[in-house]
């Protein structure tokens, strides 16, 4: 299982939201770019960048610094906010990013996300932000009557490389992940699953690592990197040991 940095960005700062409230954030630095390199000097072989002003705005806008992270670390990134059509998916994908996250289009615009994976196969990611099980969409401000379940099940067979799954009501809240509904989301489809929202401590970790059975190979965590409480570089740790363990058994 991979642990997954988040660098999230607002007006060009690393913040991190409560539940995707634009109104309480927390500053972590003014320099986005230098906590994606911190997190890779740490191990991390993924940085998950979310522009949240391009949620919102519908377009990006912290392009800037996105530019700044492809230029100062060499791991992947995965980038999502404002990811409404192909021209920006490909023009993302040219600068040098490794996958793009596609939230708001998976629901109003299905179809133009098929095609990107046609188009851009194991490049796109579907990211699923969901209360209460219900999908939420446009920066987390709209609660569809879609199930979450019922939505990564459109996309099976589409070449899709990941589904991000984000359990809204513990994003930023330190109160740990969703494990039964992570499970069931991953069960229910082929597509490997990416947890998000709740990550406290390393006990979390070691408390998803099972999941990989059922098809959930990561896990981003923002809050609890920032805070202190996970340890970035004991986190990959554990999640080598497992996989360790599990071809020392094969």
């Amino acid at each position: 299982m991979i642990i997954i940095p988040a660098v999230d960005i607002k007006n060009g700062k690393c913040v991190r939201l409560f539940q995707g409230r634009m109104d309480k954030e927390t500053v972590f630095s003014d320099d986005p770019a230098a906590m994606a390199k911190r997190w890779e000097e740490e191990g991390a072989k993924l940085i998950h960048i979310i522009d949240l002003d391009g949620a919102f705005k519908k377009i990006p806008k912290n392009l800037n610094s996105i530019k700044k992270i492809i230029k100062m670390i060499g791991v992947g990134i995965q980038v999502g906010g404002g990811i409404r059509n192909e021209e920006t998916i490909r023009m993302f994908l040219d600068l040098g990013v490794k996958k793009v996250i596609i939230g708001t289009e998976a629901i109003t615009n299905p179809g133009m996300v098929k095609d990107a994976c046609k188009e851009f196969p194991e490049q796109i990611v579907v990211g699923i932000d969901a209360r209460d099980g219900w999908v939420a969409i446009e920066g987390w401000t709209q609660t569809t009557e879609i199930r979450a379940i019922d939505l990564a099940k459109q996309f099976e067979d589409c070449g899709v490389a990941a589904i991000n799954f984000t359990d809204i009501h513990r994003d930023g809240m330190q109160t740990g992940v969703n494990i039964d509904e992570t499970r069931r989301l991953a069960e229910a489809v082929s597509i490997p699953v990416v947890a998000s929202g709740g990550v406290s401590t390393i006990e979390d970790i070691i408390k998803l690592l099972p999941l990989e059975e059922v098809g959930v190979t990561g896990v981003i965590t923002g809050r609890a990197l920032y805070s202190g409480t996970l340890n970035l570089r004991e986190a990959i740790k554990i999640s080598q040991q497992k996989i360790s363990t599990q071809n020392k058994n094969f």
